[in-house]
């Protein structure tokens, strides 16, 4: 039972009717009080809009709660009960070796939706969502890389997922694929990182000095879960914000993921030193094919990227190349972060190509260790 969508809406609705009866009651006792006739006024006016404010508060919880229900009720994919919880996977395609896709921080499944069936037309592509987003079950306890990996391996097994498997990792999941081809190595026939996250990134003096992994202070966390339990973002139309690109049952279920606040984020982020430690030594990967996406600098100075920062960043991506003997680097022309939503034709392209060089079926490349744009 999803807590913060049904046990607390449930608590917040009687809690609300409650608090506005206490509170019409009080005010309608105004006229029997001996005070003066302006102070009767502003208690009264003031008891009534904490009542209008708790009827509000309660039913935009409700009505919050019952559409999100209907969102959640009809995942895309299957949903399978791991270790105690269940978590989705939704698989496309046919052929081998399988694509994971993996999201990154705040992110779910549904963010690969704009390349997945284009990559389903070489393989069998799977993307899932970890615990606590989407529609996989939050859990407590750290979030470290060694605990996703081994979550994803009995996602895997239980889907009938035997391998050999590419798994793709954007963002914070770049560090969490490192963890899984080192746990895993005779599954894994290849790493794609999109504008991927490096182990003990958050040390890195210019990632340090913009606040760039600063993790929010516990009550603004504490803010933000309240506003979504409440249902705030909707009232406000943040779920009728439709994602272009995709088709018209996944642009609804964008809109709508968009008020279903991912609350085992600041989980991951308090580990991300762990997951540094179970992932900093990870590699070299010998020649596992290793294919690398990287967010275009000239687009990140466009929009306010300090140079410090970008130089930082490049820096780390050009190491991810270390990982291999047969690993390349693509600058992504024109994208920022979201390098599978700004040039989603560029994965399309290259990384068919990167299966095709895995199969045997298609010329390697002549340029490893290369950086090109593209």
């Amino acid at each position: 039972m999803d807590f913060n969508y049904v046990v607390l809406p449930a608590l917040i609705v009687p809690g609300a009717i409650l608090i506005a009866a206490l509170s019409i009651r009080r005010a309608m006792s105004q006229r029997l009080r001996t005070v003066p006739a302006w102070r009767r006024a502003v208690e009264r006016t003031l008891l009534l809009f904490l009542a209008v404010i708790a009827l509000a508060a309660g039913a935009s919880s409700a009505f919050n709660a019952i559409a999100l229900h209907r969102y959640l009720a009809n995942p895309p994919g299957q949903l399978y009960r791991i270790n105690g919880h269940r978590m989705r996977i939704e698989c496309m395609g046919s052929g081998s070796p399988t694509i994971v896709l993996d999201a990154g921080l705040g992110d779910d499944g549904l963010i690969w939706s704009s390349v997945e069936p284009e990559l389903a037309k070489t393989t069998r592509v799977c993307s899932y969502d970890r615990a606590g987003f989407g529609w996989s079950d939050p859990l407590p306890g750290p979030r470290d890389a060694d605990h996703i990996a081994f979550d994803l391996h009995s996602l895997l097994a239980a889907a009938k997922i035997d391998g050999p498997i590419v798994v793709m990792g954007h963002s914070l999941a770049g560090i969490y694929i490192r963890d899984y081809a080192t746990r895993y190595p005779a599954e894994v026939a290849g790493l794609i990182f999109v504008d991927a996250s490096t182990p003990g990134q958050d040390q890195n003096p210019a990632i340090k000095a913009h606040g760039m992994m600063q993790r929010p202070p516990r009550f603004q966390v504490a803010l933000i879960e309240s506003a979504f339990i409440l249902g705030i973002p909707r009232l406000a139309g943040a779920c009728s914000h439709a994602r272009p690109g995709v088709d018209a049952r996944t642009a609804r279920l964008f809109a709508e993921d968009r008020c279903h606040q991912e609350f085992q984020g600041p989980a991951e982020m308090e580990s991300f030193d762990r997951s540094s430690e179970e992932t900093g030594h990870t590699g070299p990967y010998g020649a596992l094919p290793i294919l690398i996406f990287s967010h275009d600098p000239e687009k990140g100075a466009a929009t306010g990227e300090p140079a410090d920062l970008a130089a930082a960043w490049t820096g780390m991506q050009e190491d991810l190349k270390k990982l291999s003997t047969r690993s390349r680097r693509i600058i992504a022309k024109g994208s920022g972060h979201y390098i599978q939503l700004e040039r989603p034709d560029l994965i399309e392209r290259e990384v068919p190509l990167f299966i095709g060089q895995i199969r045997g079926t298609a010329p390697l490349s002549s340029n490893y260790g290369s950086t090109t744009t593209e």
